[in-house]
């Protein structure tokens, strides 16, 4: 696996060696111990989750603040989405920042989003099937959702026509813009 440093330190691209040959693929999409070794400390991820979304769909920005603080593994295995993570660490040069990615079926690459950040994705194809890993249990009293459309983080979505996009209810009528969130230290 090759581990691809951001602009934010502590969220990075892993892109899989890809084995193909006449019957299809094989890539080995998780190591924990190469994996403990390039974040610099263990994580222990105890859940994984699968979503299904059709094109249009954007999920996030979401993130569990405090001791419920998620980090998470994530990639697509089908179809195509742009996938965010925003900075919400007050202490960190790149607060309020946000590195954004192509996950795709085709590339086969994940991104890391370590606790302290928001995180949420875009479908750019017909459907896609997104799974991530996580390190701690959901925890809905400690969830909130960062507005995708925030004029101070200016994240650039492919998709930004209201009539294509396909949002929740938590997404619209319960987002928090930066200045309103409980942020990490």
């Amino acid at each position: 696996m090759k581990f691809i440093n951001t602009e934010i330190p502590g969220v990075f691209i892993i892109e899989p060696k890809i084995f193909l040959d006449d019957r299809g693929y094989f890539i080995e999409s998780y190591k924990k111990e190469d994996f403990d070794k390039h974040v610099g400390h263990e994580i222990n991820f105890i859940q994984d989750n699968q979503s299904k979304s059709t094109y249009g769909v954007l999920r996030g920005l979401h993130f569990q603040k405090g001791k419920d603080a998620q980090a998470k593994l994530v990639r697509v295995i089908k179809g195509r989405v742009v996938d965010v993570a925003v900075d919400l660490r007050k202490s960190s040069p790149t607060f309020g920042k946000y590195v954004m990615v192509e996950l795709s079926e085709d590339n086969m690459r994940q991104l890391f989003v370590p606790r302290g950040f928001a995180h949420g994705f875009q479908v750019l194809s017909e459907e896609a099937i997104f799974i991530y890993k996580v390190d701690n249990k959901y925890a809905p009293q400690s969830e909130q959702t960062l507005a995708y459309d925030d004029p101070t983080i200016g994240i650039n979505w492919p998709i930004s026509h209201k009539e294509e996009l396909i949002l929740s209810e938590k997404d619209t009528k319960h987002a928090l813009r930066l200045n309103e969130i409980e942020t990490f230290e």
